[in-house]
């Protein structure tokens, strides 16, 4: 019997309600482990970089150990792929880049800056996406999405201000977040264009990118100075440690599936927005649990990034409605 196409939609809505609401949970849970991980006198490594490159040895082991197993018996099949494949590597090499730029950039914003000014510090991203789709791919934005990109600016700068003002500011943790938030936006996008080339298997694309990843960091750790670090650290024999340690590194595992997966089955635009949604909520729960007190004007440059951030979603949406209603030329369709 044929499925009906309201049981369908239904299904279709009921799993993307599920994907993004693991990819909050995990997430969120990821940010205040990270924190921990990073900045907390338990830890006291001062070596960024280095644990999240740990991080990434454990999401490799994991995707390595159920590729070795074809998963798990009875609930998934791990689909079957190496990353030293040279083809492979030259075809998603470039997104590892991204990705080891992207999650590099995002630890070290959060050892700078607190977590509930973590949102604001990487709310540019929408900016980028518009920024990056005039530079690279000509396309143009309308007006109103533009006016959107300029009061997430203005939210941004506000929040900026307002936290030199507490005295809780971090030139170089922003100076990250930007950079993150670039990031984050090459990565979207690019995600969408190397699916196909893995079969659309986020399992394998979170084992690909890892696998590169842990290549790609140890110059990176050798230019921050970290080696030294590691060297005179006095905390390696400590269980607890290990146990915070491998902790993040399931973190970083379940961030890293669930991002790919959630633009897999929504889109980079939707991913973004959804993250900054989720963000909103993240820097209420951090407000919380660390006791801090902020003022109307700080509260004022999130409720501004996030509503420009929903409005420009909003008009985008409406945007591609009104584009996929129009007649297309024969050789466009030809293309498509």
């Amino acid at each position: 019997m044929m499925k009906e196409p309201h049981s369908d939609l239904c299904s279709s809505y009921i799993k993307i309600f599920v994907v993004v609401s693991c990819y909050w949970i995990v997430s969120i849970t990821t940010v205040f482990v990270n924190k921990a991980l990073l900045s907390s006198d338990s830890v006291a490594l001062e070596a960024p970089l280095s644990i999240t490159w740990f991080q990434c040895i454990v999401s490799f082991t994991i995707c390595f150990t159920l590729s070795q197993t074809n998963g798990i018996p009875g609930i998934f099949k791990f689909p079957k792929g190496t990353p030293w494949n040279i083809d492979i590597v030259r075809k998603v090499i470039p997104l590892s880049i991204m990705f080891t730029l992207m999650i590099a950039t995002n630890n070290l914003c959060l050892k700078y800056v607190g977590v509930p000014f973590y949102y604001v510090g990487r709310s540019l991203t929408t900016v980028f996406n518009v920024f990056l789709s005039w530079l690279l791919l000509r396309q143009t934005t309308s007006l109103k999405c533009i006016m959107c990109c300029g009061f997430i600016i203005f939210g941004f700068y506000l929040g900026v201000d307002q936290e030199s003002l507490l005295g809780s500011f971090s030139l170089l943790g922003t100076i990250y977040g930007v950079i993150g938030s670039l990031m984050l936006s090459l990565y979207s996008i690019y995600t969408k264009k190397v699916l196909p080339s893995v079969n659309q298997e986020v399992w394998l694309l979170s084992f690909y990118n890892n696998a590169y990843s842990i290549i790609l960091f140890l110059p990176l750790i050798l230019m921050n100075g970290e080696l030294n670090v590691l060297w005179n650290y006095r905390n390696f024999d400590s269980t607890y440690f290990w146990f915070q340690m491998i902790i993040g590194g399931l973190c970083g595992f379940a961030i890293g599936f669930f991002t790919s997966l959630q633009i897999k089955v929504t889109s980079p635009l939707t991913h973004n927005i959804s993250g900054t949604a989720k963000a909103c909520a993240q820097t209420v729960l951090a407000t919380q649990w660390y006791n801090e007190s902020k003022n109307i004007l700080w509260w004022t440059s999130n409720v501004i990034v996030l509503a420009s951030s929903a409005l420009y979603a909003r008009f985008k949406q409406v945007e591609m409605e009104e584009n996929s209603k129009k007649p297309q030329p024969e050789e466009e369709k030809s293309l498509v």
